[in-house]
């Protein structure tokens, strides 16, 4: 099958022009729509979304998978041109706002973002590859340039905070990268934080957890 790949600059003016005219107003409409679906329950911290941005989409379009380009058609193939998160207090919540994502949302695509091993601590998330709701998108937006999906992830305030931080300080592509002892105080801070999450989930499922199913 013929490639339709966009040359680099064609393919950035496309992605501009979608995230100035429909990904910016349909975060907005997406935001209060989760926002919506989950009224009434309790420990959510914040609700957001927003569009990937310009640099982040082209270093994510050419990103490599093996001796090709992974994606062909990067405007059709990439579903997280819209990124939506819910961050919730406890790890226990995670999963009883899954069931409301499944009862308001159809999902193509869900999993546990976790390291690799047992022996690192890093990331961990709850996302999900969700279809966006007819009723969020404008009549007078160009179609042509509404995604069909958006990535909705679920986290705790701790994994929040880890991973915005991390975000900042960690590696970035074509920066100068960690040096040794650098890697092992972010291993530290992320094991600290994962054990902390730990802790508050399992207090809050001893102290509060039976008080909450008793009303």
């Amino acid at each position: 099958m013929k490639s339709s790949r966009l040359k680099p600059e064609t393919l950035e003016a496309s992605y501009r022009k979608r995230h100035e005219t429909v990904l910016k107003p349909l975060a907005s409409a997406l935001a209060n729509h989760i926002t919506d679906c989950f009224k009434g329950q309790s420990r959510i911290d914040r609700i957001s979304a927003r569009p990937k941005d310009v640099s982040s989409f082209l270093t994510k379009a050419n990103k490599m998978g093996g001796r090709h380009r992974k994606y062909s058609e990067p405007l059709h193939q990439i579903q997280d041109q819209v990124g939506a998160r819910i961050v919730t207090f406890y790890r226990s919540d995670v999963d009883c706002l899954d069931k409301i994502v499944g009862k308001y949302f159809r999902a193509i695509e869900s999993k546990d973002h976790v390291p690799d091993s047992e022996w690192e601590f890093g990331y961990f998330g709850r996302h999900h590859i969700l279809v966006i709701p007819s009723d969020v998108i404008d009549d007078d937006w160009d179609k042509a340039l509404v995604p069909k999906f958006f990535e909705l992830q679920i986290k705790t305030l701790f994994q929040h905070a880890w991973s915005e931080a991390e975000h900042d300080v960690g590696y970035k592509e074509g920066e100068k990268p960690l040096n040794l002892d650098q890697k092992r105080r972010l291993a530290f801070t992320s094991a600290q934080a994962w054990g902390a999450d730990r802790v508050f989930d399992e207090l809050f499922r001893e102290l509060l957890a039976p008080a909450s199913k008793s009303n």
